[in-house]
């Protein structure tokens, strides 16, 4: 059965991590909404291409823009069975927003399934739903875990692993996808057969 699943993501938000879990949920046949505050539908934000090319953090550069399919001052969060946090520099500006904290704070309250990557986390961290958790993110993101309460589970060298706490699915960065999004459609329920 399909389920409708909400993004929230903003200007800046890591290009692969939205881009391309976005696409997969829509492929599997789930109903998929992207919004973002003071933007509506058919509008669009800005995103970043963060890569992995040896220096201390990872290197970044324009991307594409991604539309938006939804209003947010339309969003009811109980209409939504799941929520995505993609990664990026949005969350950082996101976690600003008390009416994006409050909508984290349904799903959480609710039990529903969240996926969150890379720096994900810091919008878990802010909205205070991580407490006794175990969360995986972006390294540079462990501190902010750790002082919501949370549990920092560290990753593989290549980024590719995902964590799942509960209703909680969380993974490192966009080379988790595979393993992020197979564990987000095991915790939603979805059934895939090849």
């Amino acid at each position: 059965m399909a389920k409708k699943i909400l993004f929230l993501v903003g200007d800046y938000v890591e290009d692969y991590e939205v881009m391309v879990p976005f696409q997969m949920l829509l492929m599997v046949g789930h109903d998929v909404d992207a919004a973002s505050p003071g933007k509506k539908s058919g509008d669009k934000v800005a995103t970043a291409i963060h890569d992995f090319e040896g220096e201390q953090t990872y290197s970044e550069k324009r991307g594409h823009n991604f539309g938006l399919n939804a209003t947010f001052d339309d969003i009811k969060p109980e209409a939504y069975d799941a929520l995505v946090i993609p990664g990026g520099r949005a969350p950082e500006y996101l976690r600003l927003n008390r009416r994006v904290i409050e909508i984290v704070q349904h799903f959480a309250g609710a039990k529903k399934p969240i996926a969150a990557v890379c720096h994900g986390a810091q919008l878990l961290a802010a909205a205070g739903v991580i407490q006794g958790k175990h969360v995986s993110c972006y390294p540079a993101c462990q501190p902010e875990v750790e002082l919501a309460g949370g549990t920092y589970v560290p990753h593989a060298d290549t980024f590719d692993n995902a964590h799942v706490d509960g209703n909680l699915v969380t993974a490192p960065a966009w080379p988790a996808h595979p393993a992020w999004m197979r564990a987000f459609l095991q915790v939603l329920g979805s059934k895939i057969e090849a």
